[in-house]
């Protein structure tokens, strides 16, 4: 990497770098440096795995090879919901996962993840690198030796897969389904029974039964999974997570110890990387859902007004409750929704109203 290119890159990283604490087991400059990766996704899946190869070989070319990561798929060393433990205790040095899988241990980290009815991606990462958000959500991840890093975003995900179509309210009584977050809250208060299941066996679930619906991410993941072939019914729109951020968690002693140039690297690579899957998204989810459509038949559909309407008054409640549970997740919602009133009413004037004239014309 030129070096007029690498300080371009190192200016942009100041936005979130986090200072290193003197560490007397600090690496020395010029030392090749091997970490470990472990990751929630099945190997090269399209999107979050293929991206996670991609960070670790931009890490690896803007460090001129001192920092080599070995990346592993959901399994390979530790099971894909297990990623934070493994890399909080230092099995691994760096992680990949997404921020609402580790709702049951940590509620605030919801508020990092996809929020129903919430902000946008372009809005989340507004909030992580100007409005503050990133400070608590290092602040939450702390206690756990972390330091978190926005590592990607899908944009506005899908609805799921049904079995059946979905035509009331009550379709969602004792319905199965996969759906990780505070969506997976929500689904649940309205009579339905929601579970965190690892990418690599929804597809297996589905088919056998075991599962009656499924949300992941959007067409350009859902597809290679082949979730189209066991529920033909795809229902739009994501409610449960119009912004969806992945992160990149690295434990923080093993951060400390890198000089000072390799952090930076670390932080740019994040940074520049959460911005290019969500074009990746953006340019892939409408190719992939025109072949779910066109090739492989399926329904696509939106939930019912009545639906639509029940969820997000039910989202209400639950965003309520769960920022009463302690009190880093009072002030962590505290935070979002004094940035969301901020930000709503650009986005209203800007991108929401160029959206209702562009329908028009």
């Amino acid at each position: 990497m030129k070096r007029r290119d690498f300080l371009h890159a190192a200016s942009l990283a100041a936005l979130v770098t986090t200072p290193a604490i003197a560490d007397k087991t600090a690496i020395r400059r010029g030392a090749k440096i091997r970490w470990k990766m472990v990751t929630a996704w099945p190997k090269n899946l399209p999107g979050p795995g293929v991206h996670a190869n991609r960070l670790a070989a931009l890490i690896h070319d803007m460090s001129e090879g001192r920092l080599d990561i070995k990346v592993y798929a959901a399994g390979e060393l530790v099971p894909a919901l297990e990623v934070f433990d493994a890399v909080s205790q230092g099995t691994a040095q760096m992680g990949h996962a997404a921020p609402h899988y580790w709702t049951g241990k940590i509620p605030a980290a919801s508020f990092f993840g996809g929020v129903p009815f919430g902000l946008t991606a372009n809005e989340m990462n507004a909030w992580f690198y100007y409005g503050g958000g990133l400070e608590l959500w290092r602040e939450v991840y702390a206690p756990f030796g972390l330091l978190p890093m926005p590592a990607g975003n899908a944009g506005v995900q899908m609805a799921g897969w049904y079995r059946k179509p979905i035509n009331s309210l009550a379709d969602f009584k004792g319905l199965r389904i996969r759906m990780p977050g505070l969506g997976g809250v929500v689904m649940r208060r309205l009579g339905a029974v929601s579970v965190t299941t690892p990418s690599s066996e929804v597809f297996m679930a589905l088919q056998t039964g075991a599962l009656d619906a499924a949300e992941f991410i959007g067409p350009y993941s859902d597809l290679p999974l082949g979730l189209y072939k066991v529920a033909k019914y795809y229902y739009t729109p994501g409610w449960n997570e119009p912004g969806s951020p992945l992160e990149c968690i690295i434990n923080q002693k093993a951060y400390q110890r890198l000089p000072d140039y390799l952090r930076t690297v670390v932080t740019t690579a994040c940074q520049a990387l959460n911005n290019d899957l969500l074009a990746e998204y953006t340019a892939r989810n409408a190719t992939s859902l025109k072949a779910l459509v066109d090739d492989h038949q399926v329904k696509l559909s939106s939930l019912p007004d009545s639906v639509i309407d029940a969820l997000r008054e039910m989202t209400a409640q639950v965003l309520a409750e769960t920022a009463a549970k302690d009190a880093t997740t009072a002030r962590v919602y505290a935070g979002y929704q004094k940035f969301a009133q901020q930000v709503v009413g650009w986005t209203a004037v800007s991108e929401y109203a160029y959206l209702k004239a562009r329908e028009q014309s």
